[in-house]
């Protein structure tokens, strides 16, 4: 009896966790979270999206399927926007997974080439579109930038970097403060992301918001934890 309570009591709580979270950032700017099931544990994955007179834009898909279509119903209803665009940071499922679903929705997708060949190889969705080199985006009076700062969590992990609102977002790339660990480093370099995280510390060196892939978000000094981190694995 102990042992169904126990399961019942995990079920309820993955199902009460299991959910679309959104949160104001600042300006247009929203922060979401969906939970996927990772080795037995709820994992939070950490996206956003930008609302814009001509649509919204999404940085990353969830990671959970079930909450492919509800986010598009969710930003519908809260802002009356259609999502019009799409970009993915790196190939790991955790930002690629919807890809082909809002590709199927009339929504363009995009990834970095390096991004769309890492896919192919993995056979995770791909986009329908790709560029070759760091690119700024507008979509109505908002721009954002993509940024390839080298090797590190994943071969191909880029950032976003939105100037006006100073919200570098950092996918996988970038640790939370909460935690203490590097992660998932099945495709990871350490000395290569070293050196990433330092050109991406020099680039951007005042960003106001730090998005990281996982956790919490509201110390913008995931850069900097993300050094240290590397660094004491480094020894």
């Amino acid at each position: 009896m102990k042992t169904l309570y126990t399961l019942l009591f995990s079920m309820t709580c993955f199902s009460a966790q299991a959910q679309l979270e959104i949160k104001h950032l600042t300006g247009n700017v929203y922060v979401y979270t969906t939970y996927h099931e990772y080795e037995g544990t709820p994992f939070p994955s950490n996206s956003m999206y930008l609302v814009t007179d001509d649509g919204a834009v999404l940085f990353d898909t969830p990671w959970d399927s079930g909450q492919f279509q509800p986010l598009l119903d969710s930003i519908k209803t809260k802002h009356g926007k259609d999502v019009k665009l799409c970009i993915a940071t790196h190939f790991h499922a955790d930002r690629t997974a919807g890809l082909e679903y809002y590709k199927s929705k009339g929504i363009k997708t995009y990834t970095s080439k390096q991004t769309f060949e890492l896919c192919k190889q993995h056979n995770e969705k791909t986009a329908e579109y790709h560029f070759l080199k760091d690119t700024t985006f507008s979509i109505g009076s908002n721009t954002f930038e993509t940024y390839y700062p080298g090797k590190g969590h994943a071969p191909d992990n880029i950032v976003i970097w939105f100037p006006k609102e100073k919200i570098l977002y950092g996918g996988c790339f970038v640790k939370s403060t909460d935690g203490q660990s590097l992660g998932n480093m099945s495709d990871a370099s350490i000395p290569e992301w070293t050196i990433s995280i330092k050109n991406t510390i020099s680039r951007f060196p005042s960003p106001i918001y730090v998005i990281p892939g996982h956790f919490g978000w509201e110390n913008n000094k995931s850069l900097q934890h993300t050094l240290k981190l590397l660094l004491k694995n480094k020894k």
